[in-house]
């Protein structure tokens, strides 16, 4: 049997009878059809799209039989044996399949349009499209069939030649059953308990998109709800729903632990509402899917459907507990109130008392119409039927109630518009008509108190929770929110044509906050009423929804949804994801959380986040945000926090103000926004407040349209000072005009007049009306009016006016200077002698020069201090050679000394011209002039007194010794640092005369050691040269230069040992000691206190060899040795500062310290360690240089200073002084170069010395 397309007709047929019975399940009555067939019929199928009934039978035969014309149309041979299955397109195209393993397909005719075979027998015969990359729309073109319960076969009309044979895994057991859904996707069930979701596209087809073992032992059945966008499947005694868009998600398993023989076949119903399955054991479960979703809220309360005839009533807000009401039908709307329930369906409602434990039926009523929606509040219910809103009393039983107040029907008789919607509040019943005229009724006064003309129809409302602001969506799914107060409506911006509904927050802190829902989103919206910019609506952002979520309650950000299986979820709304706990966000969230707070309004959780980000640009955002919002008492606190102590001052003086236009012009101009700030000081009550600020941010030419009507008296001091801002910005023109308009000619105002004046003379100028300009700058009294003016006509090329005005204004040497280059010298000497600057002194010289007035032109060469010059003049022109050689040896000139040495050699006269040649440093051509003329002697003397070169002390004595004059040439390649050529003579007589010479035996002027030395050096006279190298050092030491003094020593100390000279036991005495010295800075830097106070006491034991720094070495050495635990020693270095000659020179910021040491004695001190003596192996402080047991002087360590031991030597690789090997490489790791000679040393070139006999043997032969 199968049903028609309208479920309205049941055919059936039988086995050994030849007629169809029709059952019309309306009039509850059966009909028969003759099929005609003598052969038994075995298979029968309505048409998806018309009245076609298609019945085969066991022969292969098949008939097609039109109700509606009762035409009959008989089809011999169709197939060759029984016909097993079929299916109907939507195009009326009949595909079906036989025991003969043919699949036919043919048309609303019984013609045959395509046929193919098959490998087994067919069943569950389906048409749909298979997947393709094209998304135009196509019929349905594919047949899909069950070949031997094993394989899919797909036959494409389209391409006949290509079917498709889908092969599945063994596995998987045979095929129980598929379904097409999607776009292109087919569902296989299979009997081992598998399903699978293959593609039907090309590219993809034999490839499993999704697989699940659903089902431990057998799989029955599988059904699709596309309506629900759900899966299930059935087996064993269970059912699995997964969801579509996500088939690995589990939706819902239902387990019928009663059947235990297992569950049959299953189907959903269109809507998917329902979902039945059939079980083996004979009985049927009948599941809800989904709950129809009606609720309602007044106030935290909250009512829903949670079964098919039970409402429960909720308040998560006032942490209520959930009461449970049973209802008599299944209702299509619901409603609550204050005090009651309303359910209904149809054109009645039952309604419900709300008691504190119990819930109580009052009554049912039965309106006029289908109800389509009903509100209630705490007396009254409202319900909307067919157009009109009836108005009546819940309970008007013992109320003493009016009876003409009792009820009301809305509109009145003579009213001709329909009510599309209505809301009810405590006090007003509000509703929209098809003309778009909102109506407040007011419940009180029983009347209308207020109405709204709209531009089209209003399809919905939603008044908040006072009645006082009220959102509408009107006939084109714009949204607005109409304001009663004042009448105004205002358009809620980026409103979504797809919205359905619109909840007001219920928190009584967020008046303004609105949602408007979707079935997908959910839109935060905030009703700013009091801004600078006056009323408007922001949208703050949008919300996930889950699917079939509807808003039910909006409280404090938490959304309460009623979802589909009758329960309640909570959603908090993205944009008040500042509602928990701050501190576990990060800086970049709490950011987006201070924009939400600020969007709305919610300024205290906006303090916190500000106090938590503690960044200014934070604050500054909180406060211009209540100055947005004219918070002028938050926005004080707020700018008083980050300090900006002007703007606390600036609020503090308007805080007070009470006009409210004049209170936000204020604020939008602290914010910047100048344009509103005046458009809200010209509408309040001090409009010259906005003339004030254009002049305050210099917006001149605003202000002068303001002050032409604000204060016209202002109009002359706007206009200069507009002046002034277009002759800046070069607009001469306007500029002048305004200079023109600002003259007052009132003598109280005669500076701003004067200013103005100057203004014309420069603007005249500037345009051209050079006479105008001229006479206006010299009769005003000021002299930079002159000096400006002039400047102006010298760029205009103007020059003898603007000599004129640099003249009146005493500007002498601008006046002089465009005077020279107009060429009018007269006028320049005239002012020459107040004329400062030597440029211009300079440009009258050359021209004087250049007239033959050589005097004029030297003088004022002179005033310009170009020397040359006046030596020139002196030399080739006024033939006063006295003077030019007093101005040459006044001012050192070098090109003066040049051009004197030339006259001189005019004249013959050699050595004053090698004398001036020498000056101006021209000393090649001086000692060429001098071989030339035999005046080396001259030379000699004066070059001598000069700082000279080498390379001209070299040339002179080259000059002698090839002259075989020895004494003269030693001299100058001494002076040139050839000591080798010095001795070179041989000459013993020669040799005497320059050691009396530089120990000054002649003059009494002995020259610098340093050159004894190096003569000594030369004459190889090594003890000389060392007892010389001791005496330099010396003077080193006491000019306090001890590092150079140990450099000469050690210099010295290497050469004799390099000549193998015995080295006398005071030089190598004050080496060790300088050395010391030298040590203690290496030491104390690097942060070895010990090392450096061991090193210390050694100098200090020797201070008389460093006078310079007796008073700091000594500090030092308490500072160092107090430091290492040396106390005893620091006391005794302490108590010799005390002495009257050192202690008035102690450093102040120690004295104290030290005079502290010396009243409290401390002995204590850290003994030194002691380490064997290399030649004998007495053990010895490490610091000791003098073995008491076998009387030698101990080699020392140059890295620390303490005698050598025969186990740790080693030595520079190059100076050769020997080194503690572990100490020395120690020190290489931060200094890098040898504390003796200063050469870079890498470590791996340190060796250690095993044997240190020989170099024992030298210390023994040095000494």
């Amino acid at each position: 049997m199968d049903w028609d397309k309208d479920g309205d007709t049941l055919a059936i047929i039988t086995d050994k009878s030849s007629t169809i019975f029709l059952w019309d399940a309306i009039t509850n009555k059966t009909s028969q059809v003759d099929s005609g067939m003598r052969d038994a019929m075995s298979f029968l199928l309505w048409s998806r799209v018309g009245a076609l009934l298609a019945v085969g039978t066991t022969k292969g035969n098949l008939l097609i039989y039109n109700r509606q014309t009762s035409r009959k149309i008989s089809v011999l041979g169709k197939h060759t044996k029984r016909i097993t299955c079929g299916c109907w397109s939507i195009e009326n195209l009949l595909a079906l399949g036989g025991e003969d393993k043919m699949i036919t397909i043919s048309n609303q005719e019984g013609d045959t349009i395509r046929q193919t075979s098959i490998s087994s027998e067919p069943s569950d015969m389906q048409f749909s499209v298979m997947k393709t990359d094209e998304r135009v729309p196509t019929r349905e073109s594919t047949v899909s069939v069950v070949v031997g319960k094993k394989t899919l076969f797909l036959f494409n009309l389209n391409d006949p030649d290509n079917p498709i044979d889908l092969k599945f895994q063994q596995p998987y057991g045979n095929i129980v059953s598929y379904k097409w859904y999607g776009d292109g996707y087919i569902m296989i069930g299979f009997s081992q308990g598998c399903f699978v979701v293959i593609s039907t596209h090309i590219r993809e087809i034999g490839q499993e998109v999704f697989q699940a073992h659903n089902h431990k032992d057998h799989l029955s059945s599988i059904a699709i709800s596309q309506s629900l966008n759900k899966a299930a499947s059935c087996g064993d005694n269970c059912i699995k729903i997964h969801d579509l868009a996500d088939m690995r998600e589990m939706y819902a398993i239902i387990n019928l632990d009663d059947e235990n023989k297992g569950v049959d076949q299953m189907a959903w119903t269109d809507d998917g509402q329902l979902l039945a399955v059939s079980t083996r054991r004979g009985s049927l479960h009948v599941f809800l899917t989904k709950l129809p979703i009606l609720g309602d809220a007044c106030s935290t309360r909250i009512a829903y459907l949670t079964s098919l005839l039970e409402v429960t009533i909720a308040n998560h807000v006032e942490s209520e507990l959930p009461v449970t009401v049973s209802v008599e039908v299944e209702p299509s709307f619901v409603a609550i109130g204050v005090y009651h329930l309303a359910v209904g369906m149809n054109n009645r409602a039952w309604f419900y008392a709300l008691g504190e434990n119990n819930v109580k039926k009052l009554k049912d009523v039965e309106y006029l119409g289908t109800v389509a929606s009903m509100h209630l509040n705490s007396d009254y219910a409202a319900a909307l039927f067919e157009g009109k809103v009836q108005l009546h009393m819940i309970e008007s039983e013992g109320l003493d109630a009016q009876e003409e107040r009792e009820t009301r029907l809305f509109p009145a008789d003579d009213d001709k518009y329909r009510i599309l919607c209505h809301a009810l509040t405590s006090d007003f019943l509000i509703y929209g008509t098809d003309t778009g005229v909102i109506h407040y009724f007011f419940i009180e006064d029983w009347q209308y108190v207020n109405e709204y003309r709209h531009s089209v129809s209003v399809r919905k409302v939603f008044p908040d929770p006072n009645g006082t602001r009220m959102a509408f969506i009107d006939d084109k799914s714009d949204g607005f929110v109409y304001y009663p107060v004042n009448d105004r409506v205002f358009e809620i911006p980026d409103f979504s044509p797809t919205i359905k509904g619109i909840l007001w927050e219920n928190w009584p802190m967020d008046k303004g906050v609105f949602v408007a829902f979707d079935d997908d989103k959910v839109y935060t919206y905030v009703f700013h009423k009091d801004t600078i910019q006056g009323s408007r609506i922001i949208l703050a952002g949008g919300t996930e929804v889950p699917y079939s979520h509807k808003p039910l309650l909006l409280y404090n950000g938490e959304l309460t949804c009623q979802t589909p299986s009758g329960k309640t979820n909570s959603i908090y709304l993205s944009t008040h994801r500042f509602l928990g706990n701050l501190k576990d966000f990060g800086p970049d969230m709490l950011r987006q959380m201070l924009t939400q707070t600020l969007m709305l309004k919610r300024f205290s959780e906006a303090w916190e986040i500000c106090s938590l980000l503690n960044d200014q640009s934070c604050w500054n955002e909180l406060a211009k945000a209540c100055l947005h919002h004219m918070e002028v008492d938050f926005a004080i606190r707020v700018y008083r926090t980050s300090g900006n102590a002007g703007m606390v001052m600036s609020l503090e003086q308007v805080k007070g103000i009470e006009d409210h236009n004049l209170l936000a012009g204020h604020l939008a101009m602290f914010t910047n926004d100048f344009n509103l700030a005046q458009d809200l000081y010209l509408a309040s009550s001090c409009p010259i407040a906005a003339l004030e600020m254009r002049k305050d941010l210099q917006h001149w030419d605003k202000a002068l349209q303001l002050a032409k009507h604000l204060a016209p008296d202002q109009i002359p001091f706007i206009s200069k000072e507009y002046a002034v801002q277009l002759e800046f910005m070069g607009d001469y023109v306007n500029a002048l005009a305004h200079y023109e308009k600002g003259i007052t000619g009132n003598s109280k105002y005669q500076e701003h007049d004067e200013v103005c004046l100057a203004g014309v003379a420069q603007m005249s100028i500037r345009m051209g009306d050079v006479r105008r300009g001229v006479n206006q700058a010299i009769k005003h009294p000021s002299r930079l009016l002159k000096r400006d003016c002039g400047a102006i006509l010298e760029n205009m090329k103007q020059f003898s006016e603007a000599a004129q005005l640099y003249e009146k204004g005493q500007y002498y040497d601008k006046a002089a200077s465009v005077y020279i280059r107009c060429k009018n010298w007269a006028k320049v000497g005239e002012l020459l002698p107040q004329v400062s600057s030597p440029k211009i002194h300079l440009q009258y010289a050359k021209a004087k020069e250049a007239d033959g007035r050589y005097t004029e032109a030297v003088i004022a060469y002179e005033h310009a201090k170009q020397w040359d010059s006046v030596i020139r003049l002196y030399l080739d022109h006024l033939n006063n050679p006295e003077k030019a050689v007093d101005i040459v040896r006044e001012t050192q000139s070098l090109e003066g000394a040049k051009m004197v040495a030339r006259f001189f050699l005019r004249l013959g006269d050699y050595g004053s011209a090698i004398q001036f040649l020498v000056m101006s440093k021209c000393n090649n051509e001086a000692f060429t002039l001098a071989q030339q003329h035999n005046k080396m002697e001259i030379y000699a003397d004066i070059i001598s007194s000069e700082n000279a070169t080498n390379e001209d002390y070299q040339s002179i004595a080259l000059y002698f010794e090839a002259e075989k004059k020895h004494f003269q040439a030693g001299k100058f390649f001494l002076l040139c640092g050839q000591y080798g050529r010095v001795g070179r003579a041989k000459d013993e007589a020669l040799t005497n005369q320059l050691i009396d010479y530089l120990m000054g035996e002649g003059d009494g002027m002995p020259q610098d050691a340093k050159y004894l030395f190096r003569l000594y050096m030369a004459l190889k006279q090594h003890r000389e040269a060392a007892r010389t190298a001791i005496i330099i050092a010396r003077e080193e030491q006491c000019s306090g230069n001890y590092r150079n003094a140990r450099d000469v020593l050690f210099s010295m100390y290497s050469e004799l040992k390099t000549q193998k000279i015995k080295i006398s036991s005071e030089m190598a005495t004050n080496l060790m000691i300088l050395h010391s010295y030298i040590l203690v800075k290496i030491h104390v830097k690097r942060g070895d206190h010990m090392k450096g106070a061991r090193m210390l006491i050694r100098v200090a034991n020797n201070i008389s060899k460093f006078p310079s720094h007796i008073v700091p070495i000594l500090t030092s050495a308490v500072i160092e040795c107090h430091r290492a635990g040396l106390k005893n020693s620091a006391f005794s270095f302490a108590a010799m500062l005390m002495r009257p000659e050192y202690r008035s020179k102690i450093d102040p910021k120690y004295k104290k310290k030290i005079e502290t040491m010396v009243r409290r004695r401390d002995t204590s001190e850290i003994e030194e360690p002691t380490t064997a003596c290399p030649y004998c192996a007495f053990q010895l402080p490490e610091c000791e240089l003098l073995c008491p047991s076998c009387k030698n002087n101990l080699p020392y360590c140059i890295a620390t200073g303490r005698h050598m031991v025969r186990d740790d030597w080693t030595v520079c690789p190059h100076c050769d002084f020997p080194a503690l090997y572990t100490e020395f490489k120690s020190l290489l790791q931060t200094e890098n170069v040898c504390p003796m000679c200063s050469e870079r040393i890498n470590t791996v070139d340190l060796k250690k010395i095993n044997d240190c006999t020989e170099y024992l043997k030298l210390e023994d032969e040095d000494q």
